[in-house]
């Protein structure tokens, strides 16, 4: 059988599970809301869709010449974003993709695994 696990390059942290209100990345356990860089993961003051505003993302902004492209988990399920949001982060030559957490949290892995410049935003779920 072939291993199909994604290897992070080094110095690189993985999103390893999520659910219950909490997510786990790099063996580390976080409740609530996250903010992923390859190198760190912060607490993220949003619990749901109407909290992701300019304000909320501005410590990913801070980090733009390192983050070429945002995945956002707006929650449970996927919410189209906020047309302003979209041009703020393109302000700050981020690209912007939102989908289901769930869904944002494998893609971050991959495109992390692919040594890709990711940053994600994840609002926790159940």
């Amino acid at each position: 059988m072939t291993d199909i696990t994604p290897i992070p390059p080094q110095g690189r942290q993985l999103i390893q599970g999520y659910g219950d209100g909490r997510f786990r990345v790099a063996g580390t356990a976080h409740d609530g809301s996250i903010l992923v860089f390859a190198d760190i993961t912060l607490d993220w003051p949003v619990a749901d869709f109407d909290g992701i505003t300019a304000d909320a993302l501005a410590p990913i902004v801070a980090r733009a010449a390192e983050i070429d492209v945002l995945i956002l988990g707006c929650g449970p399920r996927f919410r189209a974003p906020d047309p302003a949001l979209t041009r703020h982060l393109a302000g700050s030559d981020i690209a912007l993709e939102m989908m289901d957490t769930g869904a944002a949290c494998r893609t971050y892995n991959l495109l992390l695994s692919d040594d890709r410049h990711v940053a994600a935003a994840l609002i926790a779920v159940e």
